[in-house]
């Protein structure tokens, strides 16, 4: 089906500035004289999604007729549900419901299975990026969707649309498609505030980059340029504000801890040629990554476990310099919790006899004033700086993880009650219930809850005109996640507020995303200027290389994954290095989870704790965490899960596990890089094997 949205000299998205008046439709009209309308747009523009798809929709007279089963795509990979939710109830519904039929599908509908049943009955579908994905892979004919079943694509957020993200997987089999004539395709339609640089710092490279967005989602690119001051004004910027701090004069708690990993240095005795750089440093946690697989490279239990425990004090690091020492302790309290059951041999000894050695030195060292974190304090100044007596104030703190956001949530509650402020996180769906984050938005829309504590899940698309402070805390992002962010803040007269060490990475963060931004804006602008020829055979030319780019990829990944019979592959206990598998006892189940089909893998591991999961699956649920049951080792491998009501099926993953292969031993972190073929799981064959017979 051919996008019936209007004629191509009509067929364009609509901007922000679009926001139902007749004088914002002038730019639609300027629009249509670009002769570059032969391909969709991709719009760069700092929001606004409602209006420009209800202009798509022939709202609007000037634009074109209505069209049906269209799709719309909210988030990226990472499954930011409420989102959905949110423009479904608060903008799409309500503008739409008259003339369309607008159906949302989130992860904890029902519906996500029947996707193809439902977007035929359906005028406007809304869904993450995800679900869709599932559906076109899909072999169940209730679920199954086609690319040809949609007339309108609209991706939000487009820049995503790179490297292997659910957006690029969607667009990949969109341009094969397209690439093998296939006329029945959708028309497809991006909406971002800024496409970025992708961390080039040349022009150049920069206009490089956006080809390659515009390339991935066939698509030509337009902005708001000429209508900024009229943008500004219908959604306004905050006021930026840096809250820079000097570095603590003392800090014995950070010496501390480095003196102990200065202890497992030399306990350890690292390969000479192996340079480990500056404590409590990303770039440090890197090199005792690579320092742990050198370990089990060279059967070096004694090198690889000092890796792993040196990984948490340079995280307990990381943690006192940008929260609370108490945060810090508790921390590497929380790994070594345990443990005392757990020992092995004399590395083991080691390890938990230094920690418990200092802990009470560390212990004091947390409750001594004198040493207080001084960006905790400034964050406290910032905060009631906003939160004033009788005033409504609506504030957003950002930070790294799901751990900070925890220790800044229970700091606010103890630290700053007086104050009236009232504090909630709000995390992505490993840590919390897609109805967990909906009552947390909701609350906060209605001030019972007044300050979000939010990782990167909270940066893109919630919308809520009464906040009007927005607070980046210990945060080292790119230009579209700082541009993201501060555009949070919607309410008039808000603020943007870095608070930050002086001369610290934040602070040189800060100041390059903003270098970036005006970097994005020179590359849009040099693109414009390219003819229309010029600017079809370069995206020709790109989406050529991309192709060509997955070839090889795919080629290389077979080659990877047919490196050893899966049977010439032995699995260990990461922990104890205990042969407990074998490649060939690994089947895939449902394309998703990894299962062990060997009866006799069961004598490896004891039961523990029943697993809870936050929602139901049809066809399965969770049984009990599995350990190692080699003497004291007691690693955790996954969990049981049963399987049909019949199979019970150990469901593990391959991060617990060392590989021995027959050129030596390594590590991977996901089951799609081990170097073994992992044949599929049939149901039927395994009853046939394992339960029939018994």
């Amino acid at each position: 089906m051919l996008p019936v949205v209007g004629s191509p000299e009509k067929l364009w998205p609509c901007c922000p500035l679009c926001f139902g008046r007749d004088d914002d439709l002038q730019l639609l009209k300027e629009l249509s004289r670009d002769r570059r309308t032969e391909v969709p747009y991709a719009i760069c523009c700092y929001g606004g999604i409602t209006t420009a798809c209800m202009c798509l929709l022939g709202r609007s007279e000037d634009v074109g007729p209505r069209w049906r089963n269209g799709d719309y795509l909210k988030n990226k990979a990472n499954l930011n549900v409420h989102l959905v939710e949110q423009h479904y109830s608060k903008e799409f519904l309500p503008a739409l419901e008259c003339d369309y039929t607008v159906t949302a599908v989130t992860s904890a509908s029902d519906k996500k299975d029947f996707l193809g049943k439902v977007l035929l009955d359906t005028d406007v579908l809304m869904c993450t990026a995800q679900i869709l994905l599932n559906a076109l892979d899909s072999d169940d004919e209730a679920k199954h969707v086609e690319l040809s079943d949609v007339t309108l694509l609209v991706v939000d957020e487009c820049h995503h649309t790179h490297d292997k993200t659910v957006y690029n997987k969607i667009m990949r089999l969109y341009l094969e498609k397209k690439r093998r004539g296939e006329k029945r395709l959708p028309q497809v339609l991006g909406l971002t505030a800024s496409p970025g640089t992708g961390g080039a710092k040349s022009l150049d490279k920069a206009v490089q980059y956006v080809l390659q967005i515009c390339a991935n989602l066939d698509c030509a690119i337009v902005s708001t340029k000429n209508f900024t001051e009229e943008l500004n004004m219908k959604v306004p910027r905050p006021i930026k504000i840096f809250d820079i701090v000097d570095k603590r004069l003392e800090d014995p708690f950070c010496d501390l801890v480095q003196w102990m990993m200065q202890q497992i240095h030399c306990f350890m005795d690292p390969p000479e040629d192996f340079i480990l750089r500056g404590f409590g440093t990303q770039e440090y946690e890197s090199d005792v990554v690579a320092l742990q697989k050198k370990g089990v490279q060279k059967c070096n239990r004694r090198l690889q476990q000092c890796a792993i425990h040196l990984r948490e004090y340079n995280d307990a690091l990381l943690i006192n310099d940008t929260l609370l020492m108490e945060d810090a302790l508790c921390s590497l309290e929380e790994f070594y919790k345990g443990r005392e059951t757990s020992v092995i041999d004399d590395t083991d000894r080691f390890l938990l006899n230094l920690f418990n050695d200092n802990r009470a030195n560390l212990t004091t060292l947390v409750s001594d004033t004198r040493f207080k974190n001084p960006k905790m304090e400034q964050l406290a100044t910032t905060l009631l700086r906003h939160f004033e007596p009788n005033v409504d104030s609506r504030g957003i703190l950002f930070s790294k993880t799901r751990k900070s956001t925890q220790c800044l949530c229970q700091w606010a509650k103890n630290s700053l009650r007086l104050a009236a402020i009232k504090p909630a996180i709000i995390t992505g769906s490993a840590a919390m219930t897609q109805h967990d984050r909906d009552e947390t938005i909701r609350n906060f829309r209605l001030g019972r809850v007044n300050l979000l504590i939010a990782t990167s899940v909270a940066e893109e698309g919630l919308d809520i005109p009464q906040c009007n402070l927005v607070v980046r805390y210990g945060l080292l992002t790119n230009e579209i996640a700082q541009q993201q962010a501060s555009g949070r803040a919607r309410a008039q007269d808000s603020h943007y507020s870095l608070v930050a060490q002086r001369g610290g990475r934040e602070e040189r963060r800060e100041h390059l995303n903003a270098y970036l931004e005006g970097l994005t804006a020179r590359a849009v602008e040099r693109i414009h200027q390219m003819s229309p020829p010029e600017f079809r055979a370069k995206i020709a030319e790109l989406q050529a290389e991309a192709a060509s780019s997955d070839r090889v990829a795919e080629m290389r990944l077979a080659e990877k994954n047919g490196c050893y019979s899966a049977a010439g592959v032995q699995l260990l206990c990461a922990n104890c290095l205990t042969t407990v598998a074998s490649g060939i006892d690994i089947q895939l189940l449902d394309k998703m989870h990894y299962v062990n089909v060997n009866p006799e893998f069961r004598s490896h591991y004891k039961r523990g704790s029943l697993v809870v999961l936050p929602k139901t699956f049809e066809d399965w649920e969770p049984g009990c965490v599995i350990k190692c049951n080699n003497g004291n080792c007691n690693k955790q491998w996954g969990y049981e899960m049963k399987y049909r009501k019949v199979a019970l099926l150990p469901n593990v993953g391959i991060k617990y596990f060392v590989l021995q292969t027959p050129r030596g031993r390594t590590t991977v972190m996901k089951w799609k890089d081990v170097p073994f073929t992992v044949e599929h799981f049939s149901f039927s064959e395994y009853c046939q094997q394992h339960l029939l017979d018994a």
